[in-house]
């Protein structure tokens, strides 16, 4: 498979979902709830068939997983995983703080990752051994060794308000010992801010392929360490993530260990 062409047309459809996603941006009308706090626009919906589109006609054999409708020819020895519009809520609220992500999946291994952010102009991309890119530099991950130098970031899960009590432990501990924690509102732009070095470590549970696929491999080609909260290796189909720069690993891991928390 030439995983330079699968790239180009990656980022391509990522640039075409991008410019439906700033043509809606502030203009939403219509906002349905598939949870409490789990919102899909029209936007989401639009910016999915034309990504789809694209790879279709480019890859027609190949199978498509995406958030909004599921998926598409099961048992292809190809897969893309896509999500529209990472940040869904940022995005309903007129704060661009969102992302395309797209990646390309053969084997179970994530060959391929793109994130697109159409507010900032930031595109993030890798392909595995190649190392990763924000706008076709080269970057990598922080130099911090310790978490009380380290700045960090999460997420909160869609069922938070049913396990509100070991994730805001898990806050609580790493606020504590850390230089701060933010909570952008897109798991794929978190990762890909850990891979570029602005943040040192992040952690979620609870996300879906189509929220880690594209930003795990981009931070992992920038030399992130990426794993579940037990130190097990990371699977995009995995409930728990913690990507870092390596350095501080171990430690994040302590902070999230919680022996006393059902």
């Amino acid at each position: 498979m030439d995983l330079g062409q699968v790239k180009r047309i990656g980022i391509g459809a990522a640039y075409h979902g991008g410019k439906i996603l700033q043509a809606y941006f502030g203009k939403i009308l219509k906002i349905s709830k598939k949870g409490a706090i789990d919102l899909v626009t029209e936007a989401d919906i639009e910016t999915e068939k034309r990504i789809i589109a694209i790879i279709q006609r480019n890859f027609p054999n190949h199978s498509i997983l995406s958030e909004e409708s599921g998926l598409r020819r099961d048992g292809a020895k190809y897969q893309w995983v896509i999500d529209p519009l990472d940040g869904t809520t940022n995005f309903a609220h007129n704060v661009g703080l969102f992302a395309v992500s797209i990646a390309f999946v053969a084997g179970g291994d994530v060959l391929v990752g793109v994130v697109l952010n159409p507010i900032t102009g930031e595109l993030f991309t890798a392909v595995i051994g190649e190392g990763a890119e924000l706008n076709g530099r080269p970057i990598k991950v922080s130099n911090s060794e310790i978490v009380q130098e380290s700045l960090l970031a999460t997420g909160f899960p869609y069922d938070i308000r049913e396990k509100i009590q070991p994730v805001m432990t898990r806050f609580s501990h790493c606020l504590k010992t850390s230089q701060g924690v933010r909570r952008l509102g897109s798991a794929a732009l978190d990762l890909c801010f850990v891979a570029c070095g602005r943040f040192d470590g992040f952690w979620e549970q609870n996300l879906n392929p189509w929220d880690t696929a594209a930003g795990f491999r981009i931070g992992s080609e920038a030399g992130a360490v990426t794993t579940d909260f037990a130190n097990k290796p990371f699977a995009i189909e995995g409930e728990e993530i913690l990507a870092t720069n390596g350095k501080i690993h171990k430690e994040m891991l302590s902070l999230l260990k919680l022996k006393d928390i059902q």
